[in-house]
This record gives structure tokens, C-alpha cells and sequence, in this order.
């Protein structure tokens, strides 16, 4: 008897996350905020596409459902409303919020480092392999150490015997 109300537990509690992760993701853009104008829409959902939502960091303000994105959503509208060009919303928004709010942050001053970390760690990385595989093929050739090398490290390592 209680193997079977184990049994009916188990099946339960597949069924839930069976449900559970067949529910389609909300959408964060809610049907309030949208154009009637299909071009429009589409047009906002481009600038969004290159907005980042602050809250998040690695969501368009599309993605996201935080009221900020929310914001900036109802602020891209707004804009496109005003006839402001693609351009001049991404401008006003990254004025009022920093270059941050950028899916793709300009090249500056401020954000070089940005732009070339990736650059500096790749190169650093192939340099240590060289380096690596260098001391090894050394060591698999018998490279072995001169005598004057020999006596250092007898007398680093406290050993002065030969």
C-alpha cells in the first residue's frame, strides 16, 4: 500500500514538471504597448533589440520583464511617436542612461578595454601554450642543466652535496 502511494507521488510530481515546463515563456512585452501599425512595431522592436535592459545585462529591454525595460519600452514608443529617427532614440535613451545601456557599446576612451580584453587574454593564452610546450619538448630532449645551474640549485635547495 505504501509502495503504491509512492508510486501515484512519483507520477504526480512528473505530470507537474511535465506541465510545468510546457507552458510557453511570458512574453515581457505586454499587448498595451504595442503599435497598431505592424511597420511601426517592427520598428521598435529593432531600437529595443539594440537596447540593453540595466536590470539584467544580458537581455534586450524585449527580453526583459523588469519594470525598467518596461520603461524604456514605453520611452522607444514614445520617441518613434515624437518622429525622432532610429538614431536620435538610441542617442536619447544612451544619453539619459550611459553608453551601458548599449547592446553594442561605442569604441572610446572609456570602453578600449572593452574591446580589447578579449584580444589581450587570447593572445596571453597562446603565448603561455607556446611556452608550455616549449619547457616540454626542452625537458622530453634531456636538456639537462650546466654545472653552474646544477651548484645554484644544490644550494638553493639547502644541499651542497654534488
Amino acid at each position: 500500500m505504501m509502495q503504491a502511494l509512492a508510486h501515484q507521488m512519483f507520477r504526480m510530481l512528473v505530470v507537474a514538471i511535465a506541465l510545468a515546463t510546457a507552458v510557453p515563456p511570458a512574453s515581457a512585452l505586454e499587448p498595451g504597448e504595442m503599435f497598431d501599425d505592424p511597420k511601426l512595431e517592427e520598428r521598435a522592436r529593432e531600437i529595443g533589440r539594440r537596447l540593453r535592459c540595466v536590470v539584467c545585462q544580458n537581455q534586450s529591454i524585449f527580453d526583459s520583464n523588469a519594470n525598467l525595460a518596461k520603461d524604456l519600452r514605453v520611452l522607444v514608443r514614445e520617441r518613434i511617436r515624437a518622429g525622432d529617427s532610429d538614431g536620435q532614440v538610441v542617442q536619447h535613451i544612451a544619453a539619459r542612461y550611459g553608453d551601458f545601456v548599449l547592446m553594442e557599446p561605442p569604441m572610446g576612451s572609456h570602453t578600449m578595454v572593452l574591446w580589447l580584453a578579449p584580444a589581450f587574454f587570447v593572445t596571453a593564452g597562446a603565448l603561455l601554450v607556446v611556452a608550455y610546450y616549449r619547457s616540454a619538448r626542452r625537458a622530453a630532449a634531456g636538456e639537462t642543466l650546466t654545472e653552474d645551474e646544477q651548484a645554484t640549485a644544490r644550494k638553493l635547495l639547502g644541499s651542497e652535496e654534488p
